[in-house]
């Protein structure tokens, strides 16, 4: 089948269960007959290699827009991309599991890959996600959490001076900004909230947190240092905190020398760039469950995670022989 066709077909379609429709009448159209699990995942096939697509996003998918040989829309690339060169590629791959699965983005927590690994207990693992070159040999972990403060709240002027939770999170995320971080850690307030009025001191305010490491021991000495900034930053203004974990994602790595080199091997025989790095995919899951698992890329695309995300279209045909070389090499 034709990734591009595919591809056009597919990542305009808004809301997951529309999505996950489609995946499963273009799966019957081609002779499979896909089952949907308790989390919403779509699975075809009974191999003992599993390979997996994420079709969530985080953006809604907008209208596509064509130009130039690029593909534009909110999520065209991660993982739309990933979805349609899997299912071009599915009549060849009758010998393996084939996952569609949701929860991989925002506060997903991997639920359908963890579902699937939890069901199926594969005897290896391939995310198809990321740009084409990319090998994910390496899970990087991540912790999610909800910073709340709580305060009196009260009026702009009758009561100017009321500790304000407002000037909390201005003083927590400073701090947290400020915190040196190893090479391998990150740090990312992507949600801020509160406040009702312009003239009201706001009596609850907060912000969601990402923070990511290549090690566990590093990931577990980052949230504690995280925990007690937050923790002096309440303390400083005079408010109450509640921190609420909403997520973990393992870190670690199971790749094996040999599907590491079969990745690499099979990308080099296409002349595309090899890049190994470190990444959070729904590999992670099965490297929780000590699989032997990685991810890779089968797009040429930027922008990912933003309104201007984009595809080259051609690179959908390279990326689908690159994995159908990849998968031969693994048998």
């Amino acid at each position: 089948m034709d990734p591009k066709a595919l591809l056009k077909a597919f990542a305009p379609i808004a809301g997951e269960a529309e999505r996950r429709a489609w995946i499963v009448d273009t799966l019957r159209a081609l002779g499979f007959s896909p089952r949907v699990d308790q989390v919403g995942n779509v699975i075809v096939g009974e191999g003992d290699l599993l390979l997996a697509a994420h079709y969530d996003t985080v953006l809604p998918p907008q209208p596509l827009r064509e130009a130039e040989g690029r593909l534009y829309s909110p999520g065209v690339g991660d993982n739309s991309a990933g979805v349609a060169v899997l299912m071009a590629l599915a009549p060849e791959l009758r010998h393996a599991t084939l996952g569609f699965t949701v929860g991989e983005e925002g506060l997903g927590n991997l639920k359908g890959a963890r579902a699937l690994v939890a069901a199926l207990s594969p005897r290896m693992m391939i995310a198809v996600d990321g740009y084409l070159g990319t090998v994910i040999a390496e899970a990087v972990g991540s912790v999610r959490l909800a910073a709340h403060f709580r305060g009196p709240g009260g009026h702009a002027w009758g009561d100017r001076g009321r500790a304000s939770t407002a000037h909390a999170v201005g003083v927590a995320l400073a701090a947290l900004y400020a915190l040196p971080l190893g090479e391998n850690e990150s740090l990312n307030a992507g949600r801020i909230w509160g406040g009702s009025a312009v003239n009201a001191i706001p009596a609850e305010a907060g912000f969601t947190l990402d923070l990511r490491a290549t090690e566990a021991s590093a990931l577990d000495r980052l949230v504690e240092r995280v925990r007690a900034t937050l923790l002096e930053a309440a303390s400083q203004v005079g408010v109450r905190l509640e921190i609420e974990r909403l997520g973990r994602r393992p870190a670690g790595k199971t790749a094996t020398e040999a599907m590491v080199a079969a990745a690499v091997e099979s990308l080099r025989s296409l002349s595309v760039p090899v890049s190994i790095k470190a990444a959070s995919t729904d590999a992670a899951a099965a490297v929780e469950a000590g699989i032997p698992a990685l991810a890779f890329g089968v797009y040429v695309g930027g922008g990912a995670h933003t309104e201007e995300e984009w595809v080259e279209l051609d690179s959908l045909d390279v990326g689908l022989r690159a994995l159908a070389n990849f998968i031969s090499r693994l048998r």
